[in-house]
């Protein structure tokens, strides 16, 4: 009996049928038209309008209102979410195909046994200490300037230091004020002294209950962070976006702390290059 229940996620309605034959749920995003056959973050309780700042996330925001039982916990069954240019492997080698081809064989299909006593799959992380410096200098020369020690120490290059780089110096320290005081002080500490996190905003849960929980903490927070960033201010993807990044980095810290967590390959394969 199959164990996973996928949920793809694609802005292209032509992306369809490859969806289907992977054995996965297509879920359609953005302004383009899905018919009956996809699900949308457009009916029901839903901010699909937030879709170009929130990203995938106007799905679970979707999916926490409109499909999750309260009453109903599958403890056999895994929800996983992937999207059209990321997907799970169990293999760790050939994680950037040459070919669509080269996909279908490589992608998850089931949970391995091996995660049964896990509670929650993350991607692997990704690694900030390790990136190249050109980068960092690139985007943070004035924030490096201030502090020349960051070139030097990698233990210093940790998710706060990236955060700040990428998505406007200080804004994680703005939007961690508006969490709730224990994950206020815990989140705190977490971006302050991890080097890494677990990338793209895809993992893969087994229980109903603790997804519930992460999205009952997730939204209500992000909520919160509208009033301080707004919306129509934000310049460029890195802050059009600054929701998603701010989730993605909340995601590997609160399944960290309130769930057992492995991890598992991400591959990377744009399917527009052949679908068009």
């Amino acid at each position: 009996m199959k164990n996973l229940k996928m949920f793809c996620l694609s802005l292209e309605p032509s992306h369809y049928e490859f969806i289907k034959e992977l054995g996965y749920i297509p879920v359609g995003l953005g302004e383009k038209n899905f018919n009956k056959d996809w699900f949308t973050d457009k009916s029901g309780a839903n901010i699909s309008e937030k879709n170009k700042y929130y990203g995938e996330y106007t799905f679970h925001y979707w999916l926490w209102k409109n499909y999750l039982d309260p009453n109903y916990d599958d403890s056999n069954s895994w929800i996983g979410f992937c999207q059209y240019r990321k997907f799970w492997s169990t293999n760790n080698y050939n994680l950037l195909p040459n070919s669509i081809n080269e996909v279908k064989p490589l992608v998850l299909t089931e949970i391995p046994e091996l995660y049964n006593k896990y509670d929650v799959i993350l991607g692997n992380p990704y690694f900030i200490n390790q990136l190249k410096i050109m980068k960092f200098l690139k985007h943070g020369l004035k924030i490096i300037l201030k502090n020349p020690s960051y070139l030097f120490d990698k233990n210093k290059r940790n998710i706060k230091f990236h955060f700040d780089l990428m998505h406007g110096y200080k804004n994680l320290d703005k939007a961690i004020d508006l969490l709730e005081i224990d994950d206020r002080k815990d989140f705190n500490e977490f971006v302050n002294s991890k080097t890494s996190f677990n990338p793209q905003n895809m993992f893969i849960c087994k229980s109903k209950k603790i997804l519930k929980n992460y999205y009952s903490t997730l939204f209500p927070w992000l909520s919160r962070c509208e009033k301080v960033f707004g919306f129509e201010n934000l310049k460029g993807f890195a802050q059009i976006r600054i929701y998603t990044f701010l989730a993605e980095r909340f995601m590997s810290y609160w399944f960290q702390k309130n769930a057992k967590t492995n991890t598992m390959p991400i591959l990377f394969y744009d399917i527009r290059k052949d679908i068009k």
